[in-house]
């Protein structure tokens, strides 16, 4: 391959595999269509993708960052919850509050609570399965 560009670019990407993995995303871009920075020379897109990062006409953060969002495949935003006072105004049905009486009652879903000491006995007392000779 072109020797001498790889060892220009070792000097702007320290990283040998980082360095593959960049110019092979750039060439991909290459070849989807995407405008090259520098004369081709009747180059191969993974020469003039080497090329580019040599020259520095490609910032090398940047291809990392476009090559990672071209990784993601669900990209999770927060959204804040929205007040339930515009919630109100907009239309949209919000849960009343608890009567007296309905803080009375008890939940519907109850958890037994166990403590530290009652795990610990239930391990204790568990037994170990009987060895047989199918295993």
């Amino acid at each position: 391959m072109a020797r001498v560009t790889v060892e220009d670019c070792i000097d702007k990407v320290d990283n040998r595999f980082e360095l593959v993995l960049l110019a092979s995303h750039r060439a991909r871009l290459i070849s989807q269509g995407a405008s090259i920075t520098i004369d081709r020379d009747n180059d191969k897109n993974p020469v003039v993708a080497l090329r580019e990062i040599a020259d520095e006409t490609l910032s090398p953060d940047d291809l990392k960052e476009d090559l990672i969002h071209s990784l993601q495949k669900h990209v999770e935003v927060d959204e804040p919850e929205p007040d339930p006072s515009s919630l109100i105004s907009a239309g949209v049905a919000v849960p009343a509050e608890k009567s007296e009486e309905e803080e009375d009652l008890p939940e519907t879903l109850t958890f037994d609570q166990m403590t530290e000491e009652d795990l610990l006995a239930g391990i204790e007392g568990l037994v170990p399965p009987e060895k047989s000779d199918d295993y």
